[in-house]
């Protein structure tokens, strides 16, 4: 993929006080998508203006959502845009938008609907062993009984082809929705590929605690999955 010649492709940041690294998030991943939607969801700091001012879209939630549901906004106003392919970053520096290329790639070429950026892919990645232990957690939680595996099924560097954010419809508004989208899309039939890429974890970039963060998105990784078994045997589709 050459950068510039997609203008399609959208990036889409989720936020939640992230004033300290947004701008450059914003102002890298411009040289590699055609747009930047940054929702805000409901900051107490400069989020908002920082990102406009690197010359992002801004969405603003008045009250806190939730990352699944400012994830669902940005992705919203993305179709209605007209976006073929949006990718998602997180908005506290951990990832590089200078890999968006390599993300997006197997979408652009038809190879894949979903790409999943895998932060254990890539050789000599620096995850914190107690942050690698509840993803590992949550991964095989996702990938129990299933004959395709994924490595980082907590990875918020991703990439959606136009078909796949239309086949989805993301109800859990917290971090949780990271695996109903994979769930929905494998019911759904659309392929879903990793790629590596790197990560750098900020010590005042995370919000919650890793741990609590960590049982939540398990517990909800455990409905989700319940769920799906209820619809496979109902027959009922998405």
């Amino acid at each position: 993929m050459n950068d510039g010649e997609h203008p399609g492709i959208f990036a889409v940041i989720p936020c939640l006080n992230e004033d300290k690294f947004i701008a450059d998030i914003v102002s890298k991943s411009l040289k590699h998508v055609g747009k930047v939607i940054v929702v805000d969801d409901a900051s107490t700091d400069a989020t908002s203006g920082v990102a406009a001012e690197a010359g992002a879209e801004v969405i603003r939630h008045d009250s806190r959502g939730g990352a699944g549901a400012a994830t669902r906004t940005g992705f919203e106003a993305a179709l209605r845009q007209g976006a073929d392919i949006v990718v998602t970053l997180d908005g506290d520096g951990q990832h590089n938008p200078d890999e968006i290329p390599a993300v997006v790639e197997p979408v652009v070429e038809g190879r894949a609907d979903i790409v999943i950026g895998s932060r254990f892919l890539k050789e000599g990645y620096c995850v914190p062993p107690y942050r690698k232990f509840g993803i590992d957690v949550i991964t095989w939680l996702y990938n129990a009984g299933m004959r395709a595996k994924i490595t980082d099924a907590q990875s918020g560097f991703r990439a959606y082809s136009r078909k796949a954010l239309q086949a989805m419809n993301i109800t859990y508004p917290g971090f949780g929705f990271s695996i109903q989208t994979l769930v929905q899309a494998r019911r759904q039939g659309l392929k879903i590929v990793e790629a590596p890429i790197s990560c750098v974890y900020h010590a005042e970039g995370s919000t919650q605690h890793p741990v609590t963060h960590g049982l939540g998105v398990a517990w909800s990784v455990v409905k989700i999955r319940f769920e799906e078994e209820l619809l496979k045997k109902s027959g009922a589709k998405t």
